[in-house]
């Protein structure tokens, strides 16, 4: 056989990896001689991605581990599996419709679904060809999805991994490990999904900060010193506002304190006062309280922060420590919000609630629409123009001389520097921006689903302090406690269509005597899930139905349960009922299935 002038690296790699899968050589079991057995499950590549440098690496380490034990004679598997890649693979199917000028909401749930497993039969192997060229040594007859046994797909796509997903999900509700509450996360308005820490790219780039004043309420004032590291006296004004600065003007809409350090003499006077909004309809300017709290730090700018706890994490600590209203601003789109009561109606109660005249609780506030009339609908970067300007025209902007270097530009020749202009910092500011995406993340105080990770880590930590497991080198070891004793819980759901979707069910929760269901507080129009409805979490719809019978049947309602589409169709239901005269008393129960996936 003569040999090539020139070698083919692809048709040789082809060629000797289809051997070896022939030969069943990387089956599990495969020269056994022993009965110890050893495994690896790859970690799983995304089924959008092709082999990169952190792949190469860890693969080839795989890959001699098991090489290694198989010519020892144990019992060894290497696992073969993709991740569906929930966000990646939803972006890849939406952006084919978008060529064809369509997009995912022109289909259903399901149409759009059966789309997504077509592009996996199409397009979803490269990685695995590779992995098979490169000649790692998996047992590609044990190839798995995570995705597989999901409902709707199709054949060839069998398997158990679905269900298993799922089971664990039931167990761990039933534990307690799983709940659904109301966090900041990182919300990414073009996929329209919450995100991971993981998933966000921070970059540096050119901002600004602008310095406004809150006037304090009734036109009172006090003495505004500043102070020499000896106590000197250096600056001295009557001043009839609190100054902040802030890089995003159009979240001041969500404010529920101003915050300074409980050290910082210039404000002690005015703590627990109350100061002015400066944007929006003068007639319903919003007052807030000053409060005092470690985070500010009074060497920076003015030594006064505003405190939006539903758009900013910092801010988020401070208003769950001192019980602080957050209130959200813009929608799934990072637009601001367009739904609700008008805001002199919303204002109104938020007044109350900072003059101490009433309560809201968690949900009562983030459904409250403090977005101006006007503002509404906006995109937030119209928005914080929009603010900028009200807020300069009506001469509540911090002034400065026109050469104030902090103003970053350079003055020509026909303008004078001792004119006062705005005080708009010119900086670098850190902006987070969604890696696939890529656009700005709006922090976003939204209802997601939680692992509580501080219960979940304990034998971990545990692995470590009794020395099963070492961490090399010894030092590591700090940097490993500090991270699992500290850890926040850990977001897992997303607002996609692609992937596991949440196996809860809600249906009408029932009042303390268990004889009323919640009826006028939900058709009064879209409530929160905690307060309208009730959950019920199982493997399967027919058992979340069950559930929901013995539920209802405790109160005598009998047991027509009825599953619909969707929270809006569940509202629709009831005010048909109660049209008809039906109030609650043998109603038919619609229960409906939460939307997000894991």
């Amino acid at each position: 056989m003569a040999m090539d002038k020139n070698f083919d690296a692809q048709a040789a790699e082809r060629r000797i990896a289809d051997m070896w899968q022939a030969q069943d050589a990387f089956a599990a079991g495969a020269n056994r001689r022993r009965d110890d057995a050893f495994s690896i499950m790859i970690p799983p590549p995304n089924v959008t991605g092709s082999l990169h440098m952190g792949h190469a690496f860890n693969n080839t380490l795989q890959d001699i581990l098991v090489r290694w034990k198989r010519m020892q004679g144990f019992d060894t598997l290497w696992q073969p599996g993709q991740d569906h890649a929930g966000i990646a693979t939803q972006m890849v199917v939406e952006r084919g419709l978008a060529a064809e000028g369509k997009k995912r909401t022109d289909f259903t749930r399901e149409e759009f679904l059966a789309k997504v497993w077509e592009w996996k039969a199409q397009s979803g192997g490269t990685i695995i060809g590779q992995l098979q060229r490169l000649g790692c040594s998996l047992d590609w007859s044990r190839n798995a999805f995570t995705m597989s046994g999901a409902p709707g797909a199709p054949a060839g796509e069998d398997g158990n991994f679905h269900d298993a997903v799922i089971k664990v999900f039931v167990d761990m509700y039933n534990k307690g490990l799983i709940y659904r509450g109301k966090r900041l996360v990182n919300w990414d308005p073009h996929f329209e999904t919450a995100i991971s820490d993981l998933e966000v790219e921070n970059i540096e780039t050119d901002g600004h900060m602008w310095h406004f004043k809150y006037p304090l309420a009734g036109g009172e004032s006090y003495e505004y010193l500043e102070q020499d590291e000896d106590g000197n006296v250096i600056f001295r004004e009557m001043r009839d506002y609190i100054s902040i600065a802030t890089t995003r003007p159009e979240t001041m809409l969500g404010d529920g304190a101003v915050a300074v350090h409980p050290s910082d003499k210039r404000y002690a006077s005015i703590v627990g006062k109350l100061c002015e909004i400066p944007v929006g309809p003068k007639e319903h300017r919003r007052l807030i309280p000053i409060i005092t709290d470690d985070y500010p730090d009074p060497n920076f700018g003015s030594g006064a922060v505003k405190i939006t706890g539903a758009h900013d994490a910092n801010d988020y600590g401070v208003a769950k420590r001192g019980g602080i209203p957050m209130y959200r601003l813009m929608d799934t789109r990072a637009q601001m919000r367009a739904d609700g009561a008008p805001y002199a109606e919303a204002a109104g109660v938020a007044g109350a609630v900072a003059r101490g005249e009433r309560s809201l609780s968690e949900a009562e506030a983030d459904a409250l629409n403090l977005v101006p009339d006007h503002l509404r609908g906006l995109d937030r970067y119209e928005a914080r123009k929009a603010v900028v300007d009200e807020i300069t025209t009506e001469g509540l902007a911090v002034m400065t001389r026109a050469d104030d270097p902090r103003l970053g530009r350079k003055l020509g020749e026909d303008d004078d520097p001792a004119a006062l202009v705005p005080l708009v910092e010119a900086k670098k500011i850190m902006q987070p921006f969604g890696d696939r995406s890529k656009v700005v993340i709006e922090p976003m105080l939204t209802d997601q689903w939680f692992v509580d990770a501080g219960k979940v880590v304990g034998p971990a930590l545990d692995a470590v302090r009794d020395g099963r497991v070492k961490i090399m080198p010894e030092s590591g070891e700090k940097t490993y406690f500090h991270w699992l004793e500290n850890i926040e819980p850990w977001c897992i759901s997303r607002q996609l269509w692609w992937g596991h979707q949440i196996p809860v069910w809600y249906g009408p929760k029932l009042s303390e005597d268990e004889k009323t269901v919640f009826a006028q507080r939900i058709s009064q129009g879209q409530q929160q899930l905690s307060e309208g409805w009730t959950a019920f979490c199982a493997p399967t719809e027919s058992e979340a139905v069950e559930l929901a019978k013995a539920y209802y049947k405790r109160a005598h309602f009998g047991e027509d349960v009825t599953v619909v589409a969707s929270q809006e169709e569940a509202l629709r239901s009831f005010r048909l009922q109660e049209a008809g005269g039906a109030s609650f008393t043998v109603p038919q129960m619609p229960i409906w299935r939460d939307p997000d996936v894991l």
